[in-house]
C-alpha cells in the first residue's frame, strides 16, 4: 500500500511464475499467489499484472482477474509457447505485454506479437528487458537500445516499457537506465520492489524498498517528445539537415570502399591468397580505434563500426572471388 499511496505507481506487477536459469531456484508460489494478488488489488485499487507461460497459466490469471498479462524473455524464444498463450487467449479481451525475446532475435520478438495479434488480442504492449550477454558488463543484461528502437519503428502504435531491473542486475544504475529510457521517449518503466529486498526470494540485488523506488521515480526528468517552440524547431532541423549531409557523404564513401574491397579481391583470387588476413585485420582495429578515440568516439563503438565494416568487404571479396567466368563476361 506504500507504493499505491504514492501516487507515482500505475499497476502492481507479481511473479506468481518465475521460468528460472536452473533448477532449484525460486519459481514463484504459483495459484495460491494469485489469491494474495487479489488481495494486494482490493487494498491498493491497482490494475494488477502476471507473467503467464503456458495455457494453464492464462486460466488462472483471467480466472482470478489479473488485468494485464505478459509474456517473459524466456517463453518469448519459443514460438510454440508464445501459440499456445495466444491460442489459451482466443475470444478475451485481455491486455497482454510481450518482452523480448532473451537473445538479440528481433524477428522472435515480431513473431510473438504477430501470433497474440493474430489470436484476436488487440490491447499489446511491449517490454524492453535486455538482452543475454557473455563476459564482463556493468549490466546483467544488454541493453542493445537499438533493438528496442527498431521495434518501435515497426509497430509504432504499440506502447513499449522499460525494465530497468532486469538491465541492470542491481540497484546502482537503476536511475541511470530508467533516465535513458524515458529520454528515448519509452512509454513507462517496470521497476521491483521489495519490502525487504535482502531478504527476496528472486533477483534481491536489483530490486528496491518502497521508499527507495519513490526517490527514483522522484528524480526523474520526463521530456517533451514534440517541440512546440518554433526557434527551436527551426534549430533543429538545421542541425538534422548538417547530419542527413554527413551521413549521405559516409554512405559514398563506404560504396568507394567496397570498391576498392572487390579490387583487393580479384588481387587476392589471382594469387591465390586467402580473404582474411588476421594481421592486416587486427592493425585495422587498433588503427582505427584509436583514430576513433581522438574524434571522441568509444573504443567499444570503433570495434562494432569497423567489424560491421568488416563484414560487409569480406562478402564483397567473396562474390568476387567465387564469381565465374561466364559471370564475369
Amino acid at each position: 500500500t506504500t507504493i499505491a499511496k504514492s501516487g507515482k505507481v500505475d499497476i502492481l506487477r507479481a511473479g506468481i511464475w518465475k521460468p528460472r536459469t536452473r533448477p532449484n531456484s525460486f519459481e514463484g508460489v504459483g495459484v495460491k499467489g494469485l489469491q494474495w494478488l487479489k488481495k494486494a488489488k482490493e487494498a491498493t485499487g491497482l490494475p494488477t499484472a502476471v507473467e503467464v507461460a503456458n495455457f494453464n497459466h492464462v486460466f488462472e490469471a483471467l480466472k482470478h482477474g489479473v488485468d494485464i498479462l505478459w509474456v517473459g524473455a524466456r517463453t518469448t524464444v519459443n514460438p510454440f509457447s508464445v501459440q499456445e498463450i495466444a491460442d489459451a487467449l482466443k475470444g478475451t479481451d485481455a491486455t497482454v505485454m510481450i518482452k523480448n525475446p532473451v537473445h538479440a532475435d528481433i524477428e522472435l520478438w515480431t513473431g510473438a506479437l504477430e501470433r497474440l495479434h493474430g489470436a484476436g488480442i488487440t490491447k499489446l504492449g511491449l517490454i524492453h528487458r535486455g538482452f543475454a550477454q557473455y563476459g564482463n558488463s556493468v549490466y546483467r543484461n544488454d541493453p542493445k537500445w537499438q533493438l528496442a528502437i527498431e521495434m518501435k519503428r515497426r509497430f509504432p502504435e504499440i506502447p513499449m516499457v522499460c525494465d530497468p531491473s532486469h538491465i541492470c542486475g542491481n540497484r546502482d544504475l537503476l536511475h541511470a537506465v530508467s533516465q535513458q529510457a524515458l529520454d528515448m521517449d519509452f512509454d513507462g518503466l517496470m521497476l521491483e520492489s521489495h519490502i525487504d529486498p535482502s531478504n527476496a526470494l528472486s533477483d534481491r540485488d536489483q530490486q528496491l524498498t518502497p521508499k527507495d523506488l519513490e526517490t527514483i521515480i522522484d528524480n526523474l526528468v520526463v521530456r517533451r517528445p514534440n517541440i512546440s517552440d518554433e526557434d527551436l524547431s527551426q534549430k533543429l532541423s538545421m542541425l538534422r539537415s548538417q547530419i542527413d549531409l554527413i551521413d549521405d557523404d559516409l554512405i559514398k564513401l563506404l560504396g568507394e570502399r567496397m570498391k576498392v574491397a572487390e579490387e583487393i579481391g580479384l588481387v587476392k583470387r589471382e594469387k591465390g591468397i586467402t580473404i582474411l588476413q588476421t594481421n592486416r585485420w587486427e592493425e585495422i582495429i587498433e588503427k582505427g580505434s584509436s583514430n576513433g578515440e581522438l574524434q571522441g568516439l568509444s573504443r567499444n563503438f570503433m570495434i562494432r563500426y569497423l567489424n560491421a565494416i568488416h563484414q560487409e568487404s569480406i562478402e564483397h571479396q567473396n562474390e568476387v572471388m567465387n564469381r565465374t567466368e561466364i559471370e564475369e563476361e
